[in-house]
C-alpha cells in the first residue's frame, strides 16, 4: 500500500489547531473577567463621598474611608461602608434606604438613629466634638443581625441592625443623614458575603464526569497496548527492514515510549472536551425557553418565570421529593381579618360612621360594630386598642408582614386608628379621639418566642403590658385568674378548623416598683456584648407571665389558583409532596384536605404515633442494641485518652436522644417512616428544622428533592434542596435571590417539572449516548488503523477533518436535538404525568446506556474501516494501475463516517423540523463543500505544506467501486439500529400507553405537526 508522504510528519499535530485555539480563547475570557472585576473594584474606589475633616466635611475617594470617620450622605447616594446611622434631615433621624442589591427587594426600609444622637448630633460643630466608644461584634457576613453598644457620657445604648446603614444600599426619601463608619472595605457585610457559594450539580453532572474519567482510563490502557505492539512491532519487523531504516539509534523501548504519547495525541478526540461546551449551549437554550414561556408569565403582576441557573435544567425531570412552604407559596399571602373569639352574628357591617374605614374593608358582624360605639364593653374596646398599639408599622401602613397589616388594618376600621409613631411614643385615634401612649419597651417578635409584646404608659400614668403571639406560648404564660381561656380554646379550634390563621391576644398591668426593676436588667441585657439574644429572652420571661386573655384573632389566607390541580398532577408523577409550615396542627391538616394534599381515603398518622413506633422500633431490633454498646465503648476510650471523664448517669428526658448514634438511628427511622406516607405535613417548624428536614432526606435517601417558597424564612430550605424555587409574593424578594428558578405562582410548579424538566431530561439523555457514540465510532477507527501501519500512531484521516469533524460535520444536528427535541407535546406530557417516571429512575442515561454507546460505536467503527480496506486490499483500476492508496482509503473512510453519524441522529430524532431537517443536509453538504475545497490543486499551491491531500476526492470518485463504499457501510451500519426499537410520539395516546411500556416493535410515528 502507498503512503502519503505528510502522514509521518502531522502523525503528533493533527488536532492541535483546534486544541490550542479553544485553550486560547479560554484563557482569553478568564482573563477579561478577571479584568472587568478589577476594573469594577478600582472605579468604586475613587467614587467621591463627603467625611468630616475637623469641623468641616470634605470630598474624599471611597478608598480613603476609614473605621471611626464621621460621613454625610446625600438622597440617592451610594452607601460606602457599613456605617452607624447618628442622625438624618427626617424627624426622629428616620432615613429611608433601597436594599435591592442585598435580598433583592426594592420597597424601601426605614433605619432610625438612636434617640440621644437624633438630639445632639445635628450640626458639624456637634458632630466634630463626638467622641463616643463603639464595642461591637467581628466582621461577619450576617446581613440579617448586628450587635453593638455605644458608651458616650457615662451611659451605654444597645444597637442593633435598626441602627446600621449597610454598604451596597441607596439613600432614598432622606436629603441628608450622618453616620459613623464602623466596618470598611472588605470588612462590611456585603464583602463578607463574596466568598464561595455552594455549587449545585446535576446527577447527570456527575455521572458524566465518572464516565469521562472511566473513558480517560480507557485511552490510557488502549494507549499503552498499542505502544506495546509497537516495541514488539519494531523488533520483529521494523528493524530488519532496511527501507524502514530512520538512521536514529533508538531502542524498541524508546520507540514504545514515544509511540504511547503519539496515540495519546491521536486517540485524545475519545476524551470528549468539547461536551462540555455543547452541554452548556444546551442548557442555555432550555433555560431561555423557561424564561420565554407565556404558560408561565404571571399577567396580574407582570411577572415572568426566570431561570437564575443554567446548571440544574434536566435535574428537574428528576424530582421525587417536593418540599412547600404553605403561606405565600399554596396561599395567596393577602391577609384579611374574618373573625375573632367575640363574633356573634353573621350580617354585613356598615362602615360609613368611621371617616378612617377601608373600603376594601369586609366583615361580618353587626352587633361587634354597635359594642364598640356604644363604648360599654371596656374587653372589647381594650381588644382593638391592643391591635391598634401592639405592633411596628410605621408610617403608612408599612408592616413587617402581611398579618401584621391585616391586624392594624381591622383596628382601624373598627375604629382604632393608628396615625404616627415616634422613638418613644405611638399616637392612635380611639374613636375619634387621638391619644399618645408612651413606649417604655419593645419585645421583639422572633421564631423562637413566637410573640411579641409592648410596654405603654398610658397618659393617667398606668403602665401595661400588651402582648399577641401564638396559643402554644401564650396559655403557658396565662395567669390562674385570666378568664375566657376556655372559650377562647374552643373558638382556636373552629378557626383551626375553618384553615384561618389564630393569635391570641393578651395584657398585663405593671406596677411602677416592678418595672423600675425589670427596666435595669432589661437595660443591662441590650448592651450585653456575649449571648444578647440569650440575655433578652430571659429578662423577657420574667415579664411576660400571669397575662390576662383579652380574645383571639383569625384571619384568612386563601389558596392560590389551581393549587389542587398541580398537588393531583404532581402526586400522579410519582412525586411526594411535603408540606412545611409553622402553623398549628389543626390549620396545617385543614390545609392539606383544602388543597387535596389529604384525601378522607388516607389513615393519617400524627407526631405522637410517629414517635412511638420510632422507639419501638428502635428496642426491638437486637442490631441495634449491639451497636449501641459498641459505640458506648468506643466513646469511653475515647475520652479515657483524652484524660476527661465520661458524664455522671442521670436521669434523661426519653424524647431526647442519648448520643449521636441515637439521634442518627431516630433521624433513619424518621426519614424511613415518612418517606412510606403519600403525604407529610410538618407544623410548627422553624426555618432552620425546614432545611435539616430536607437535609434528611437528602442524606439517607439519596433522592432529587427540590423545595418552593415565598419569604426570608425559605431561605436555607432553597438553599439545601437540590433545586430551590422561589415565590415572587408578597413577603419581599430574598427567597428568589436565593432560588434556582422563580415564578410567580405555585401552579407553574407542574408545567415546570412535568413539561420543561422532562423535555430537558430526555433532551440530554439523547444528547449524551449519541455524542459518546459518535466520538467512538470517530476515534477508534485509529486504532484499527493501527495494526496495518506498524502500530507508528499515524492518522487514519486527513488532518483538516480531525479538526472540522466535531466543529462543523457533525455538531449542528445534535444540537438541535438537545434543543428541540420532544417525544410527546406539552399537553400530551401534562395529560399523562406517568410519562415522568423514567427520570425519577435514571432510565434514560446509566452506565447500560454508555457501554450500549460505547459498542455501538466500536461496531461502526469497524464497519468504517474494514469494509472500504477490504474493498481496497486487491483491487484494480481501469489504468490497470492499484488505486489502494492511503488518501483514497481515508477519504472514503470520511465519507463513510459522515453519512453513518447523520443517519443515526436521523434515526434518534423523534420530532422533526425544519431546521432538523436542514442540519442534517447542511452538515453533509459542508463536508463535501470543504472536502473538495482542501484537495484541490489551486489550494496546494498556496498551502503546499499545510493542503497536502491533492487530488483525493477527484481519485476516489473516479472508480464507480469506491462511490459504491459509503452507501455499503451506512447499510451495514444502520442493521442494528433499525432493529431496535426506538419510542417515539404515539399519535392518539392511551393511559395504558402511557402508564405502562408498549411490547417490542409497536411504536409508530405521529402525523407531522403534532
Amino acid at each position: 500500500k502507498k503512503t502519503n508522504r505528510h502522514s509521518e510528519d502531522h502523525s503528533e499535530d493533527h488536532s492541535s489547531p483546534f486544541n490550542v485555539a479553544n485553550l486560547y480563547f479560554l484563557a482569553l475570557l478568564i482573563l477579561q473577567v478577571s479584568l472587568l472585576k478589577t476594573a469594577l473594584c478600582y472605579i468604586l474606589c475613587y467614587i467621591l463621598c463627603h467625611i468630616l475633616c475637623h469641623i468641616l466635611f470634605q470630598e474624599s475617594k471611597w478608598m480613603n474611608i476609614h473605621v471611626g470617620d464621621v460621613v454625610r450622605l446625600k438622597k440617592n447616594g451610594h452607601i460606602p461602608a457599613d456605617i452607624l446611622l447618628l442622625s438624618s434631615s427626617n424627624p426622629n433621624s428616620l432615613c429611608y434606604v433601597e436594599t435591592a442589591e442585598l435580598d433583592g427587594e426594592t420597597n424601601l426600609k426605614f433605619k432610625m438613629g438612636l434617640k440621644v444622637t437624633d438630639e445632639r448630633l445635628q450640626e458639624e460643630r456637634q458632630l466634630a466634638q463626638f467622641d463616643a466608644m463603639i464595642v461591637c461584634e467581628e466582621p461577619n457576613n450576617r446581613l440579617d443581625k448586628f450587635t453593638g453598644t455605644m458608651c458616650w457620657r457615662k451611659d451605654r445604648f444597645p444597637l442593633d441592625l435598626d441602627n446600621m446603614m449597610l454598604r451596597g444600599c441607596r439613600i432614598r426619601n432622606t436629603d441628608e443623614c450622618h453616620g459613623l463608619v464602623i466596618f470598611a472595605g472588605a470588612d462590611t457585610k456585603i464583602m463578607r458575603n463574596g466568598g464561595k457559594t455552594r455549587f449545585k450539580r446535576t446527577k447527570i453532572d456527575e455521572l458524566m464526569n465518572y464516565m469521562v474519567y472511566s473513558i480517560f482510563v480507557i485511552l490510557i490502557l488502549v494507549c499503552a497496548g498499542l505502544a506495546i505492539g509497537n516495541s514488539f512491532w519494531y523488533e520483529e519487523v521494523g528493524s530488519r527492514a532496511w527501507y524502514l531504516k530512520d538512521g536514529k539509534d533508538q531502542t524498541a523501548s524508546y520507540r514504545g515510549f514515544l509511540s504511547f504519547w503519539g496515540y495519546i495525541i491521536v486517540l485524545n478526540t475519545m476524551v470528549p472536551i468539547s461536551l462540555y461546551v455543547s452541554v452548556e449551549v444546551i442548557r442555555l437554550g432550555q433555560s431561555k425557553f423557561i424564561n420565554w414561556d407565556l404558560q408561565m408569565y404571571y399577567q396580574e403582576k407582570d411577572t415572568p418565570a426566570k431561570a437564575r441557573t443554567t446548571t440544574l435544567n434536566e435535574q428537574l425531570g428528576q424530582i421525587e421529593y417536593v418540599f412547600s412552604d404553605k403561606t405565600g407559596t399554596l396561599t395567596q399571602n393577602i391577609m384579611a381579618f374574618k373573625k375573632c373569639t367575640i363574633v356573634v352574628q353573621s350580617i354585613m357591617v356598615d362602615f360609613s360612621w368611621n371617616k378612617y374605614a377601608d373600603s376594601k374593608f369586609e366583615y361580618v358582624d353587626h352587633s361587634l360594630v354597635a359594642c364598640i360605639r356604644s363604648k360599654k364593653d371596656k374587653e372589647t374596646l381594650e381588644f382593638f386598642k391592643l391591635l391598634s398599639l401592639c405592633h411596628t408599622v410605621m408610617l403608612v401602613y408599612q408592616a413587617a408582614s402581611p398579618d401584621e397589616g391585616a391586624l392594624v388594618t381591622a383596628a382601624r376600621n373598627f375604629g382604632f386608628v393608628f396615625l404616627s409613631r415616634t422613638q418613644d411614643t405611638i399616637t392612635i385615634s380611639e374613636m375619634d379621639q387621638e391619644m399618645t401612649y408612651e413606649v417604655l419597651a419593645l419585645l421583639d417578635f422572633n421564631s423562637d418566642r413566637k410573640r411579641m409584646s409592648i410596654i405603654l404608659r398610658f397618659p393617667d400614668g398606668r403602665i401595661r403590658l400588651y402582648c399577641k403571639g401564638a396559643d402554644t406560648v401564650i396559655y403557658e404564660r396565662l395567669s390562674p385568674n385570666s378568664r375566657h381561656k376556655e372559650v377562647t380554646q374552643t373558638a382556636l379550634d373552629i378557626f383551626a378548623n375553618q384553615t384561618l390563621r389564630t393569635l391570641c391576644l393578651c395584657y398585663k398591668d405593671i406596677s411602677k416598683q416592678e418595672f423600675d426593676a425589670w427596666a435595669k436588667k432589661h437595660k443591662d441585657a441590650s448592651v450585653a456584648m456575649g449571648n444578647r439574644e440569650a440575655a433578652l429572652d430571659r429578662v423577657y420571661e420574667q415579664i411576660e407571665n400571669n397575662l390576662m386573655m383579652i380574645g383571639a384573632t383569625a384571619i384568612e389566607d386563601k389558596l392560590q389558583d389551581g393549587v389542587p390541580e398541580t398537588i393531583a398532577k404532581l402526586a400522579k408523577a410519582d412525586i411526594k409532596i411535603w408540606v412545611l409550615t409553622g402553623d398549628k396542627k389543626e390549620t396545617a391538616e385543614n390545609i392539606g384536605y383544602s388543597c387535596e394534599l389529604l384525601t378522607d381515603d388516607m389513615q393519617i398518622h400524627y407526631g405522637d404515633d410517629i414517635k412511638l413506633n420510632i422507639r419501638v422500633s428502635l428496642s426491638l431490633s437486637p442490631q441495634n442494641e449491639i451497636l449501641y454498646e459498641k459505640k458506648k465503648k468506643r466513646r469511653r476510650l475515647r475520652l479515657k485518652r483524652l484524660g476527661r471523664r465520661p458524664a455522671s448517669a442521670t436521669p434523661q428526658d426519653s424524647t431526647q436522644p442519648i448520643d449521636d448514634w441515637e439521634k442518627e438511628s431516630r433521624q433513619v427511622d424518621f426519614v424511613n417512616m415518612a418517606c412510606e406516607c403519600e403525604a407529610v405535613i410538618c407544623c410548627r417548624v422553624t426555618p432552620k428544622q425546614k432545611a435539616n428536614v430536607v437535609s434528611l432526606v437528602k442524606k439517607y435517601k439519596k433522592a432529587v428533592t427540590l423545595s418552593i417558597g415565598d419569604g426570608a424564612n425559605d431561605v436555607n430550605m432553597i438553599k439545601t434542596a437540590d433545586i430551590g424555587v422561589g415565590i415572587s409574593g408578597q413577603e419581599g424578594m430574598q427567597a428568589v435571590m436565593s432560588s434556582d428558578y422563580a415564578f410567580a405562582q405555585f401552579r407553574y410548579l407542574e408545567r415546570l417539572l412535568l413539561v420543561h424538566g422532562r423535555w430537558s431530561y430526555i433532551r440530554m439523555c439523547k444528547f449524551l449516548r449519541y455524542f459518546f457514540f459518535k466520538n467512538f465510532a470517530f476515534t477508534l477507527v485509529h486504532f484499527w488503523y493501527s495494526f496495518f501501519n506498524g502500530f507508528s500512531a499515524q492518522v487514519a484521516y486527513e488532518d483538516w477533518f480531525i479538526t472540522l469533524y466535531n466543529v462543523m460535520y457533525s455538531s449542528l444536528p445534535v444540537l438541535l436535538v438537545g434543543l428541540l427535541d420532544q417525544d410527546v407535546n406539552d399537553k400530551l406530557s401534562r395529560k399523562f404525568p406517568k410519562l415522568y417516571l423514567p427520570g425519577q429512575k435514571g432510565a434514560l442515561f446509566n452506565y447500560k446506556n454508555f457501554f450500549i454507546s460505547l459498542f455501538h460505536g466500536i461496531f461502526t467503527s469497524l464497519v468504517v474501516f474494514f469494509i472500504p480496506y477490504g474493498a481496497f486490499l486487491q483491487t484494480m483500476g481501469q489504468d490497470g494501475e492499484a488505486p489502494s492508496d492511503y488518501q483514497s482509503l481515508a477519504v472514503v473512510m470520511a465519507s463513510s463516517l459522515i453519512f453513518t453519524v447523520n443517519l443515526q441522529i436521523s434515526l434518534e430524532t423523534s420530532y422533526w423540523t425544519f431546521v432538523n431537517c436542514f442540519a442534517v443536509l447542511c452538515s453533509i453538504a459542508i463536508y463535501f463543500g470543504i472536502m473538495f475545497d482542501i484537495h484541490s490543486a489551486g489550494i496546494h499551491v498556496i498551502f503546499p505544506s499545510t493542503f497536502t491531500f491533492t487530488g483525493g476526492e477527484e481519485e476516489t470518485g473516479s472508480v464507480p467501486a469506491r462511490q459504491t463504499l459509503p452507501p455499503l457501510c451506512l447499510r451495514l451500519f444502520s442493521l442494528p439500529g433499525l432493529r431496535r426499537p426506538h419510542r417515539v410520539r404515539p399519535q392518539h395516546p392511551t393511559a395504558a400507553c402511557c402508564s405502562s411500556p408498549r411490547p417490542k416493535g409497536q411504536y409508530y410515528r405521529g402525523p407531522p405537526g403534532q
